[in-house]
């Protein structure tokens, strides 16, 4: 039997992730978000065979043009995962039921402005509009700052930077969140989220692998 954490549970739509409920499952759509028909199609197929969140990706406004008549067709609960541009949270928050942000790619974009200024625009939207966010990190796109503080520890560097985000949106008073550590190797993945949980094992976390860099690497 798995020993569990007590994390704090973190509602995204109708489904609660931590908490002591059921570990859910996620996949994503496989389509390009503007061809409506196949995205919703493959929505719907992925919540009939069990899926308990469907992901579609958003790059720009179009693709919210679509997520708006994707979500009338379909009962999936919906997550984007914002890339470079973080500000399309507003747009997209009215149509999901999560959204998942880089905190390295937080850093790249508006570079003028604080992180934390960034943060608390997310956790704003999300509050407004009843959504969770998921504090994703990427070995392959870590803040720099970070990185540089942890030279010889990559999966230290990752763990780090969720942490700071953590506390960001604690001090906010934002605690519908989950995190998600990833990394190309499945030890390293183990390795970070082992870290991490054993600092805060109240947090439900979001498990899965990354392929991230340019091809071949």
């Amino acid at each position: 039997m798995i020993q569990r954490n007590p994390t704090r549970p973190v509602r995204v739509g109708n489904v609660t992730l931590g908490g002591g409920h059921a570990i859910a499952i996620q996949s994503m759509c496989a389509t390009r978000t503007q061809d409506i028909d196949a995205t919703v199609a493959q929505a719907e197929a992925i919540r009939t065979a069990g899926g308990d969140i469907v992901r579609v990706a958003v790059d720009s406004p179009k693709d919210v043009e679509a997520l708006v008549e994707i979500r009338r067709q379909t009962k999936a609960n919906l997550v984007v995962d914002l890339q470079e541009n973080y500000r399309l949270a507003a747009k997209v928050a009215p149509h999901v039921d999560k959204v998942r942000y880089n905190p390295g790619h937080l850093y790249h974009h508006e570079k003028e402005k604080p992180v934390g200024e960034k943060v608390r625009f997310l956790a704003e939207v999300a509050r407004e509009h009843d959504l969770a966010l998921r504090v994703g990190v990427n070995c392959g796109s870590v803040d720099p700052q970070v990185k540089t503080a942890h030279p010889e520890d990559e999966v230290g560097a990752m763990v780090a930077s969720a942490l700071d985000h953590c506390r960001m949106l604690d001090d906010l008073g934002f605690h519908r969140y989950v995190v998600s550590l990833k990394d190309s190797h499945p030890r390293n993945v183990i390795d970070a989220n082992t870290r991490f949980a054993s600092v805060r094992p109240d947090i439900p976390l979001h498990l899965g692998v990354t392929e991230a860099g340019i091809p071949p690497e």
